[in-house]
């Protein structure tokens, strides 16, 4: 049974960076892509990043674009997320997820075959 857990979380004051990661186990084939959802009280889970693993080609929300960056290791079955310059709307509990279909997109949770149970992040102003 595939598992993904997320670690890295915590509470950090705007402007400051954390790095999250995601370790996946127990997976006997091969993964065509992870990505990063977040959800904020009270709102729907959200895109926050994505990478394929073939080409390596990397997908961002405009919100973080040019303050987090995604990276990952095949061979290591881990994916990270960088997160600079943070502020308070970047509050939420962010979700590692994995695809393993090679087909369709990246944007939507729908795309994604597992998940993670989440790891909070509470950036104070």
């Amino acid at each position: 049974q595939v598992q993904l857990v997320e670690s890295g979380g915590g509470l950090v004051q705007a402007g400051g960076s954390l790095r999250l990661s995601c370790a996946a186990s127990g997976r006997t084939f091969s993964s065509y892509a992870m990505g990063w959802f977040r959800q904020a009280p009270g709102k729907e889970r959200g895109f926050v990043a994505a990478i394929a693993w073939s080409g390596g080609a990397t997908f961002y929300a405009g919100s973080v674009k040019g303050r987090f960056t995604i990276s990952g290791d095949n061979a290591k079955n881990t994916v990270y997320l960088q997160m600079n310059s943070l502020k308070p709307e970047d509050t939420a509990v962010y979700y590692c997820a994995e695809k393993v279909r090679g087909y369709g997109g990246f944007l939507n949770r729908e795309d994604y075959d597992y998940w993670g149970q989440g790891t909070q992040v509470t950036v104070s102003s």
